[in-house]
């Protein structure tokens, strides 16, 4: 259960306003408790993804405070606070011409690990994903499916065994099956690992299934914020918009 009174991130009247441009986020202010899963669940261009490079200083906030276990990530180095915080893309941004092992050890070689702990690290994840490390440790991201490379990229982000784990609509590429089999595993990983995470995606299904909160975007702003079964008696416009997809696939289509 996470503990709610000490917020692992923390957003303080938060702004993003690239120069010349209109803000893409407005007076963000909301916390990540310790061990939950916080779904950012908006239509495309509302801020989520805005907001999780907000939190690993990918972005710095024009106006307020982003702060990751007390401290403000402006006075984080943006190198120690990228390895400490896990990052996972739609994409899985595997590097094509590294090995699996390279791949998912990257973290712990930059940190020093011994190799003979960098192995064990690399064959643990990769057992914890799904893939038996013998056949795979030494096969390229080429000759992987994509839902195997989306395991790898869970696993690499995992593997110095970060406290935080970003997550940008890491399943959003992948066949409806195949996604469906990954939103199950993650959200038991999830539940085992005790991570706090913050995860992105467009697809109030994902949201029910992954998330401790909700928190739904609209037009750069958080516009409401709860657990799943008080977000399913939202009467807000646009949660109303997210809960009657759940009817059908043409009125999810349209929000996306």
């Amino acid at each position: 259960m996470a503990n709610r009174a000490t917020p692992v991130v923390e957003f303080r009247s938060v702004s993003y306003a690239p120069e010349a441009h209109c803000s893409l986020v407005s007076e963000l202010n909301f916390a990540v408790h310790r061990g939950e899963t916080l779904v950012l669940l908006g239509r495309s261009g509302s801020g989520k993804t805005t907001t999780l490079k907000l939190i690993n200083r990918l972005l710095e906030p024009s106006t307020g405070e982003v702060l990751v276990e007390g401290r403000s990530t402006a006075d984080w180095p943006p190198i120690g606070l990228r390895r400490h915080i896990g990052y996972v893309i739609q994409e899985t941004g595997l590097f094509p011409h590294f090995t699996i092992e390279r791949n998912v050890g990257l973290v712990p070689q930059l940190e020093g690990w011994p190799a003979d702990r960098i192995q064990r690290r690399v064959e643990e994840l990769l057992g914890l994903m799904g893939l038996e490390p013998a056949r795979f440790v030494k096969r390229f991201p080429r000759e992987l499916s994509g839902g195997q490379r989306q395991r790898v990229g869970v696993a690499r982000a995992l593997a110095a065994d970060p406290p935080i784990l970003l997550m940008d609509e890491p399943f959003g590429a992948l066949d409806p099956l195949t996604r469906a089999d990954l939103q199950r595993e993650f959200a038991g990983l999830a539940q085992r690992l005790g991570k706090t995470i913050v995860f992105v995606t467009h697809d109030i299904r994902e949201a029910f299934t992954l998330a401790s909160r909700i928190g739904l975007f609209k037009d750069g702003r958080m516009i409401a914020l709860a657990d799943p079964a008080a977000f399913s008696r939202s009467d807000d416009p646009e949660a109303q918009a997210f809960l009657a997809s759940l009817n059908g696939p043409s009125s999810f289509h349209s929000l996306s």
